[in-house]
C-alpha cells in the first residue's frame, strides 16, 4: 500500500462559500501549514494582516503560489503583481493585503513557523469552525 493522498481541489473540505479550501487536512498534511484561496473578481474583504504577537495564526512565515488570474498584493503602501510564475514569501511581521483583479485569483498559501515544529491551528482542521476574521 503507498503512502500517498491524491484528491482534486473541487474534492476538498472549503468554508466560506467556497473561499477557502483546507488543503493541508484535506490531504493529511502534518509537516506545513496550506489552504487554497479562491477570491472572486475585485474581492475587497481580505484583511490587511500579519502574524505577530496577539494576532491570529502568530509566527506564521508565508509564500503565496498564484494558480489563476492575478492580485496585488500590499506590502506597507507597496504594491506588487501576483501571477502564475510569480511567488511572494511574506514575513511574520509584515503587512499584508492581497486584492485580486477582474478575473478573480485562486492561490496556494503556504505557512510554517521558523525555526519550530509545525503545530496546525485548530480552524485549519477538517470540520472545524473558519477562524474570525482579523481585524
Amino acid at each position: 500500500m503507498s503512502d500517498a493522498t491524491i484528491k482534486r481541489v473541487d474534492e476538498m473540505e472549503t468554508f466560506y462559500e467556497g473561499l477557502v479550501v483546507r488543503a493541508r487536512a484535506s490531504l493529511g498534511v502534518t509537516s506545513w501549514g496550506m489552504q487554497v484561496f479562491n477570491l472572486p473578481p475585485s474581492f475587497g474583504d481580505y484583511p490587511n494582516h500579519h502574524h505577530g504577537d496577539g494576532q491570529g495564526d502568530p509566527g506564521q512565515e508565508e509564500v503565496y503560489i498564484p494558480l489563476t488570474g492575478w492580485a496585488t498584493l500590499h506590502l506597507n503602501g507597496e504594491e506588487r503583481r501576483l501571477e502564475p510564475g510569480t511567488w511572494a514569501r511574506v514575513g511574520i511581521a509584515q503587512l499584508r493585503r492581497i486584492v485580486p483583479g477582474p478575473q478573480g485569483f485562486q492561490y496556494i498559501a503556504i505557512g510554517g513557523t521558523p525555526g519550530a515544529a509545525f503545530l496546525p491551528p485548530a480552524w485549519t482542521e477538517l470540520g472545524a469552525a473558519p477562524p474570525s476574521m482579523p481585524e
